[in-house]
C-alpha cells in the first residue's frame, strides 16, 4: 500500500499534462477569455474544470490501485514458485505455475534456477551415498580386522589351554577306574573345545579374497580335519559362479559347519560341491543327533541366516533333519552361462 500514493501522484501529474495539452489544442493559449469555459460552464451543478479534476484524481487512484494489485499478484506468484522449488515439487507443477502469469524472461530465469537446484540436489545425493558407502566399507574392514584379531588371540590362548587341559584329562582317564567326575570334566572340556572351534570358524573372514569357492572350501576342510575328532569326507568341483554367490555360499558352509560342531555330536560329515543339471549344489550332511522341527528354535538364528543368504543370490535352500540320524543342508544356485549361439555371435 505504500506504493499507491507515489503512483497516484505520478498518474495525476501525467493526466494533468495530457489534459493541459488537449485544452491547449482545443482552447488555445491560456487566457481568461479562452479558458473561462472551465469555471463558467456547469455540469450537474459543478464547474466543468472541477469535473476534469475529479475524473483525473479518480483515474489516477484507480490505475495506481490496479497496478499495485497486479504487482502484488506477480510477487505472490514468484514466491509460490520459489517455495515450490524449495519443496522440490514436480517440474510440471512449477512450470504451470509460472508460465501462466510471469514474463518470458522471468520464466526462463526460474527454469534455469530449477535445473540448477535439481543438479545440486543430485550432486549432494550422490556425494551423500558415496560417503555412506565409504563409511560402510571402512566399518566392514574394521570388523574383519577385529574378527581376525579375536580369532588369533582365542586360538593362541584359550584354544591352546583347552587343548592342553584335554590332553591332561585324557591321560588321567586312561585308567578305567577314573572317577566319574573326572570323566565328566573331560567331556565338558572336549565340548568346550568344539565350541571354541565353532567360534573360531565363525570368526573366519567370509570373503574368499581372490580364491575360488572350491579353493576356499578345500582350505576350510583341511583346517577342520586337523582340529576335530570326527571324519570329514568331501567332493569339491571347480564351478564358475559370480563373486557374490561364491562369498554367500562360503559363508553358508561356515555357518553350517559351525552349527555341526556345536550341536550335532556327529562322527561323520560329508561336504559336496558339484554341478548338476545347470545348478551348483552345496550339500553338507552329518550323522549327528538331528532335531525335531519344534526343537529347531534353538538353532533358528543360524538356519534363518542360511535361508536369507540363499534368497539373496537367487538360490533355493533345503534343510532336512531327522532325530538320531543327522541333518542335511543343501543350497542350489542356478549357473548363468551364455548360450553357445551367443558365444558364436561374439566370436564371429
Amino acid at each position: 500500500m505504500r506504493q499507491i500514493l507515489p503512483r497516484s501522484l505520478f498518474f495525476t501529474g501525467l493526466f494533468a499534462v495530457i489534459i493541459f495539452g488537449i485544452l491547449l489544442v482545443l482552447l488555445g493559449m491560456p487566457s481568461v477569455q479562452n479558458w473561462s469555459i472551465l469555471w463558467e460552464n456547469f455540469v450537474a451543478g459543478l464547474p466543468f474544470g472541477l469535473w476534469l479534476l475529479v475524473i483525473m484524481l479518480v483515474l489516477s487512484s484507480g490505475i495506481s490501485w490496479w497496478s499495485e494489485s497486479l504487482s502484488r499478484s506477480k510477487v505472490k506468484d514468484v514466491d509460490a514458485i520459489l517455495q515450490a522449488l524449495l519443496r522440490n515439487e514436480d517440474q510440471t507443477v512449477i512450470e504451470a505455475a509460472h508460465m501462466r502469469t510471469l514474463p518470458n524472461n522471468l520464466s526462463g530465469s526460474i527454469l534455469k534456477l530449477q535445473k540448477l537446484l535439481e543438479s545440486q540436489r543430485k550432486s549432494l545425493a550422490r556425494i551423500s551415498n558415496e560417503r555412506a558407502e565409504t563409511q560402510d566399507k571402512i566399518i566392514q574392514e574394521r570388523l574383519v580386522m577385529e574378527r581376525q584379531r579375536l580369532a588369533r588371540e582365542l586360538h593362541d590362548s584359550v584354544s591352546q589351554q583347552l587343548f592342553a587341559a584335554s590332553m591332561l584329562l585324557s591321560s588321567m582317564t586312561e585308567n578305567n577306574e577314573a572317577a566319574p567326575g573326572l570323566l565328566q570334566t573331560e567331556k565338558m572340556v572336549q565340548q568346550a573345545q568344539l565350541e571354541m572351534r565353532a567360534l573360531l570358524l565363525h570368526l573366519r573372514p567370509a570373503a574368499l579374497h581372490n580364491k575360488t569357492l572350491r579353493q576356499g572350501l578345500y582350505e576350510l576342510v583341511t583346517e577342520l580335519k586337523e582340529k576335530v575328532y570326527f571324519t570329514i569326507e568331501h567332493k569339491l568341483e571347480d564351478i564358475p559362479l559370480q563373486k557374490g554367490a561364491e562369498d554367500h555360499l562360503f559363508r553358508i558352509a561356515q555357518e553350517t559347519l559351525s552349527n555341526t560342531l556345536r550341536h550335532s555330536k556327529a562322527t561323520e560329515v560329508h561336504i559336496l560341491f558339484v554341478e548338476r543339471d545347470g545348478f551348483a549344489i552345496l550339500r553338507i550332511q552329518d550323522n549327528g543327533v538331528g532335531f525335531e522341527s519344534e526343537q529347531s528354535k534353538s538353532t533358528s538364528y543360524g538356519l534363518k541366516h542360511i535361508e536369507e543368504r540363499a534368497i539373496e543370490i537367487g538360490a533355493t535352500s533345503k534343510i532336512v533333519s531327522v532325530p538320531s540320524e543327522g541333518t542335511i543342508v543343501e543350497v542350489k544356485v542356478p549357473i548363468e552361462r551364455k548360450s553357445l549361439n551367443d558365444t558364436n555371435l561374439i566370436s564371429g
